[in-house]
């Protein structure tokens, strides 16, 4: 079992096996590790939580005996609720029904014989099919391994290269036609009713229709003190708002484009997605809607898998060309990739608010139009809940200009995630409505909260626990006291589950100096108020607005949320420690394969080794492994000083040779420090022959650069194709494994 008498966070850091160019990045980074981290005792193991790896551990029945694969990532769930905990978690893959189905064909023409993804089950076997799917679809990997909340800021290195290096950033005008559009009424945030649980209590959802009642969920156990939330967003509602944003696009002469998080929010958003395709293209479905459902042409899935089942359909020309003509009619598409034709209702997975808004905002308002061109949007953001961050942004913007990353201050986080707390828990208790009638949260025969609602509406319950929240008040007043900086807790009073928290966390605020309380509007304007004026600021929040902020404000702060320090101090006492956002992932993959350069930057992976080194120290009070952690901060900054760090373009540095320069760089600053003689002598020799060695070494390490490349696969790629890759280096190689 994990977290075993015999394991401690000075033992063994667990690195995860995820996907895409993190993973990648790892075949050349994790040899690197493992020499460093042996010298001092300590060994580093993987766990595989890819997507293709989940895939496969929840259909054992059906795989070969060659081809099990265990279940890392419920091994992992063990593992983060005791103190032996010591993980460095990178980006996975959050998956999209497309995702998911591309991954499965992957595996099945690999040999694995897994079930195709069943969109309509009609069998209990498809259900049940279904039902292990869904337990990896979405964003399923995080809820598990964040059993503690969230501390995320810009290391010191990173800011200050910033200050020293500013990135671009695109221009604001006053007149920009650049707006957030989000619902008035009918959505999650004006229907949501919130209770806290006086005692332990185990509930159930159930709906009441003309049917007679028809139970949802069950044995909802939670102990007492816990927020209780339930909301729903009306279909009609959304399609009449959806209906008008169009015409207000059209209007104003700008780009449609949405924002949402298919991806997190994996049951609710696909089916928003959906309702905004059929939106877009209503003439086609009130048309042909009848065929499409036949041929299985579902919105959910975006128009990109829309298309490509039409492309099979008897009369798929004539709908295409129906397509074409009100693509025309309506406002341009914002493009995710205008050369390939790739707009912003192809892939729900493209959708990631996150990383879109922050986009829009540091290129000045822009998005990128079917043409080529940069042109003002309509930001469409459907519920209202977090909205106003954004809208507020752009107000901000427009009347002060962009932000100066020379002279920004910074914005840090503290985010309220441990226990599955909010939405982002709620993936187990959402449901599109099958008939209208009343949603019910029962606690035994006692109605805690009720909704009615219309079938297509879309109903959810989300939980947040006192333990979470009592930590989450903790961790903030203690970064407070370690920074000084100014505190602000982002939560609206009129808002229903924020008026409970409310309650719950003022006794505990009682006495402490310098703490506000502000709604997400105001809380966003003061926020950029305070690093315009080259101060800074912790924002407290909740999970939502904790993904959302720490992808907003480092991206404009620092070019990249990639880059973060993101640490979970788990509730246990162990520690999580996370690398960066992954959303970018996907262009780096292709471009290595196409030409052999990965422009992937494992800064964040650096920070995060770092900071798990420190910890393992201060677990076992081991002078060394402390020191190992220093060194390596010492190593970032300088690889960021000498611009080691990957550029974009073939003929640059890619993601090979800033591992190579860290690794020298890391080698060198061990073998110089005096905190511990025995640690600068064993590295002496490695940094001396690394130095000596760098020459022969650069050269080898770009052999082959601009040539395509063959990884064996995407999801599941093969391990000695990529090592010949990522490894290039005989020479590095040969002193790294030796």
């Amino acid at each position: 079992m994990p977290g075993d008498a015999n394991q401690t966070p000075a033992s063994e850091i667990i690195y995860t096996v995820t996907d895409e160019a993190p993973q990648l990045a790892a075949a050349s980074l994790l040899p690197i590790v493992r020499r460093f981290a042996s010298v001092a005792g300590l060994d580093v193991a993987e766990r595989d939580i890819s997507l293709a790896g989940r895939i496969l551990a929840v259909f054992p029945d059906r795989l070969g005996d060659t081809q099990h694969q265990s279940d890392d990532l419920a091994w992992l769930g063990e593992l983060v609720k005791t103190p032996a905990a010591n993980v460095i978690k990178l980006p996975n893959i959050s998956a999209s029904v497309p995702q998911l189905e591309a991954a499965v064909a992957e595996l099945q023409a690999q040999g694995y014989p897994v079930p195709d993804y069943p969109h309509d089950p009609q069998t209990d076997e498809e259900r049940e099919i279904r039902a292990r799917f869904d337990a990896v679809k979405g964003s399923a990997v995080n809820p598990v391994l964040r059993e503690g909340n969230s501390d995320r800021r810009a290391p010191a290195a990173v800011k200050d290269y910033a200050r020293n290096n500013p990135h671009s950033m695109g221009k604001w005008s006053a007149d920009s036609k650049t707006r957030v559009s989000t619902m008035s009424g009918g959505d999650f945030r004006s229907n949501e009713r919130s209770t806290t649980l006086d005692a332990d209590a185990t509930l159930s959802i159930v709906l009441k229709g003309a049917s007679g009642e028809t139970v949802l969920k069950d044995g909802i156990a939670l102990p007492a003190g816990t927020i209780v939330d339930a909301t729903y967003m009306s279909r009609a509602a959304l399609m009449d708002f959806l209906a008008d944003a169009i015409e207000t696009t059209k209007e104003d002469g700008t780009l449609f484009s949405l924002h949402m998080k298919a991806t997190m929010m994996k049951v609710s958003d696909p089916i928003i997605f959906g309702h905004a395709v059929r939106a877009y293209l209503e003439p086609v479905f009130e048309k042909y809607g009848d065929d499409l459902r036949a041929a299985g042409a579902n919105p959910n899935g975006g128009l990109g898998s829309m298309l490509a089942t039409i492309d099979g359909m008897e009369n798929g020309a004539q709908i295409r060309a129906e397509i074409d003509e009100v693509l025309a009619e309506r406002p341009p598409l914002y493009m995710v990739n205008s050369d390939k034709g790739i707009t912003n209702l192809h892939v729900p997975s493209d959708v990631i608010i996150d990383a879109s808004m922050p986009a829009v905002l540091r290129a000045g308002g822009k998005g990128w139009g079917p043409d080529g061109n940069e042109a003002d949007t309509n930001c469409v953001i459907p519920d209202s809940s977090y909205a106003p961050v954004y809208d507020e942004s752009v107000k901000f913007f427009k009347e002060n200009g962009a932000l100066d990353p020379a002279t920004a201050g910074t914005v840090q986080n503290i985010g309220l995630m441990a226990k599955k707390a909010e939405e982002y828990g709620s993936h187990p208790t959402t449901f599109e409505i099958a008939e209208g009638g009343t949603v019910e949260v029962r606690s035994g025969d006692k109605v805690l909260l009720s909704h009615d609602a219309e079938a297509g509406d879309i109903w959810r319950m989300a939980t947040t626990r006192r333990e979470a929240v009592v930590n989450w008040v903790e961790l903030a007043l203690e970064r407070k006291r370690l920074t000084g900086y100014r505190t602000v807790f982002w939560l609206d009073e009129t808002r229903a589950h924020d008026a409970e928290l409310l309650k719950m966390i003022t006794p505990m605020l009682d006495g402490a100096d310098d703490i506000a309380i502000m709604a997400p509007r105001e809380a966003t304007r003061d926020a950029f108020e305070t690093i315009f004026a080259g101060k800074n600021t912790i924002a407290v929040t909740g999970n939502v607005l904790r993904d959302y902020l720490t992808d907003l404000y480092p991206i404009l702060e620092v070019g990249t949320s990639a880059k973060m320090l993101s640490v979970v101090k788990l509730m246990q006492g162990g520690g999580l420690f996370e690398t960066g956002a992954g959303g970018s992932a996907p262009k780096h993959v292709q471009q290595l394969v196409e030409q052999n350069h990965l422009r992937w930057d494992s800064l964040g992976e650096f920070c995060a080794l770092a900071e798990s080194l420190r910890f393992a120290g201060e677990a076992a009070d081991d002078t060394a492994l402390r020191v190992m952690g220093d060194t390596a901060d010492a190593a970032i900054t300088r690889l960021l000083g000498e611009g080691k760090s990957p550029g974009r373009k073939v003929g640059q540095d890619d993601n090979r040779d800033s591992h190579f320069h860290f690794a020298l760089y890391w080698a060198e600053a061990l073998a110089a420090q005096d905190t511990s003689p025995e640690l600068a002598q064993k590295f002496a020799p490695l940094a001396q022959s690394l130095s000596e060695q760098a020459d022969t070494i650069r050269a080898e390490l770009k052999e082959g650069r601009g040539e395509a490349v063959d990884l064996g696969g995407y999801y599941r790629t093969d391990a000695d194709k990529v090592a010949k890759v990522m490894r290039p280096s005989s020479t590095f190689n040969a002193l790294i494994d030796g």
